[in-house]
């Protein structure tokens, strides 16, 4: 089926789908999320106190996890019109876009306020890392490709949601774990919205749907790759258990193939076969290199030991 095509015959999914996001979602306010009391006046223009990593006794390692999500919740210009580039402004999807945009919104708002009142990170430094990261925008790999896209953010809302989860527990803090809990449900049911969307998709083109979903997996990337010292960042969140290679692959892709019942599909062509089995093989490599990880991390904290 042709792109045009897809939209087309996806749209009444869309609606629909639309209207039961629309009844699950919570009404919430930012502001509330927010320990305003502890804010106080920083050095500069008014002549407050000068940043120090001592403000906050939340550890490193949660620092720089809020630090790399929050910087990728602030590409959401980019994410927005890569999506209204390409599921269009009208209709249904057209609804659908500015509402999951106004939705995302809020995430940057609340934890650059929460960062920000708490003294949890480096104002300054915050601000020098999105202007750089904003600066370069982001780019969807699979831009015109409906599918691939809609395989894309399948994973990549609930691997969203797991990130901000467990950054929040990692902070020890209880009004940013609450914060990070109200954001990651957001998160939940934006992964809910596209994972039915390709589900329906497979009823539609099931090889172009497979298609999709293997290709998406072999090279899949977070929005936030293009931070600046991204991978050493991601290494040190893996090894602190917020995000890594087992839970990528057990919390994130299992379930949501599972959803799919990607191993029944019928109706495949030459192509739609060998996309499954490469999704196989796949999954086995990844549980490998996991099982790999999680053993050289625990040698890691034996050595610390």
């Amino acid at each position: 089926m042709s792109q045009t095509a897809l939209l087309i015959e996806l749209e009444p999914v869309v609606a629909d789908n639309l209207n039961r996001h629309l009844g699950l979602a919570k009404e919430w306010f930012p502001h509330e999320y927010v320990p305003w009391s502890e804010g106080r006046t920083f050095d500069g223009l008014l002549g407050g106190e000068p940043w120090s990593p001592t403000d906050s006794q939340i550890p490193d390692i949660a620092r720089t996890a809020l630090i790399v999500n929050l910087l990728t919740e602030d590409n959401l210009p980019s994410y927005h019109h890569e999506i209204a580039s390409l599921f269009g402004r009208d209709g249904a999807w057209g609804t659908w876009v500015h509402r999951w945009t106004a939705e995302e919104g809020r995430h940057g708002i609340a934890i650059r306020d929460y960062l920000t009142v708490t003294r949890a990170v480096d104002p300054v430094a915050l601000e020098r890392a999105r202007m750089e990261h904003m600066s370069n925008g982001y780019a969807n790999v699979h831009g015109d490709e409906v599918l691939h896209s809609l395989a894309y953010v399948s994973f990549q809302e609930l691997a969203t949601r797991i990130s901000h989860r467990n950054t929040g527990k990692a902070t020890g803090d209880p009004h940013c774990e609450r914060l990070l809990a109200r954001v990651a449900a957001d998160e939940n049911l934006h992964m809910m919205f596209y994972r039915n969307l390709l589900g329906a998709a497979f009823e539609l083109a099931p090889s172009q749907a497979m298609r999709a979903v293997a290709d998406v997996v072999a090279d899949f990337q977070m929005p936030g790759a293009g931070i600046d010292g991204f991978a050493r960042k991601s290494v040190a969140i893996a090894l602190a258990g917020i995000y890594d290679l087992r839970q990528h692959r057990d919390e994130v892709l299992a379930p949501v193939l599972r959803q799919w019942d990607i191993w029944n599909v019928t109706g495949l062509d030459a192509d739609g076969e060998a996309a499954r089995e490469q999704l196989a093989a796949q999954m086995d490599q990844l549980e490998t290199a996991a099982a790999r990880f999680e053993a050289r991390r625990e040698e890691r904290r034996a050595r610390g030991r």
